[in-house]
């Protein structure tokens, strides 16, 4: 094989060479690929319940007569697969999304209003299915299909659009570190049907609390609140 190469033109050599590069290439960037899929398939499978604090930022791009606005907040999450989770956002307005395994409880404190509506409906097509409802790729792949990016910035991407094309949102995109201890939530990305962004960091990720138990997501609406019933 080496002296057929070096028997060939000087031409065809670099043509050659070109050619062994870019296959080379392309083989590493598919794997790359392939194994953010692992990645995240090793997140569902072995973070059974994890807690963190969290910055988002919502992107709205510009309008006719209106500039692009960013709007962040800050709060707290946490989770036990595969229908208990919560955000509690702390600023800049106190609000709680709340999933006790039967109704999601979204609760503005501001407006003294929460909004009930049952649990698994309510799921599908959103950030929750990928961090508390699925337990495996296969079950996520039901609901959304699963395309592996390359890496940046020392997190493995994945994006998920949804096979329902008529939900809220057009795509999501999970960034996931992966350490020692195991596949931590580093980042989620999504995209609304009005072209919103919404970026999820999350720091101080902790697996499998030991102090997180099912009474955590608890919830019972405050007195004197309205309680509006949701489909």
């Amino acid at each position: 094989m080496i002296q057929s190469l070096c028997a060939l033109p000087r031409a065809s050599r670099r043509a050659w060479a070109r050619c062994s590069l870019l296959l080379t290439l392309s083989f590493l960037v598919a794997s790359a690929q392939a194994d953010s899929i692992e990645v995240l398939a090793a997140f569902l499978k072995t973070t059974q319940s994890a807690q963190a604090s969290f910055v988002q930022t919502l992107s709205t791009p510009a309008r006719p007569g209106r500039a692009a606005r960013q709007k962040k907040s800050i709060g707290h999450f946490s989770f036990i697969r595969p229908e208990h989770f919560r955000f509690d956002y702390e600023s800049p307005y106190a609000q709680s999304i709340v999933a006790d395994g039967r109704t999601l409880w979204i609760y503005d404190k501001d407006i003294a209003q929460v909004t009930s509506k049952p649990l698994t409906p309510a799921l599908l097509n959103t950030p929750a299915a990928i961090i508390a409802w699925a337990q495996d790729v296969k079950a996520l792949a039901k609901v959304f299909v699963l395309e592996a990016e390359a890496s940046q910035a020392g997190l493995e991407w994945v994006k998920l659009t949804p096979i329902q094309k008529e939900g809220p949102i057009q795509f999501l995109r999970i960034g996931l570190r992966s350490t020692q201890s195991g596949v931590s939530l580093a980042s989620l990305v999504m995209r609304d049907a009005f072209n919103q962004d919404t970026l999820l960091v999350f720091e101080d990720f902790i697996f499998n609390p030991k102090g997180l138990t099912l009474e955590s997501f608890a919830f019972k609406p405050p007195l004197g609140v309205e309680v509006i019933q949701g489909e």
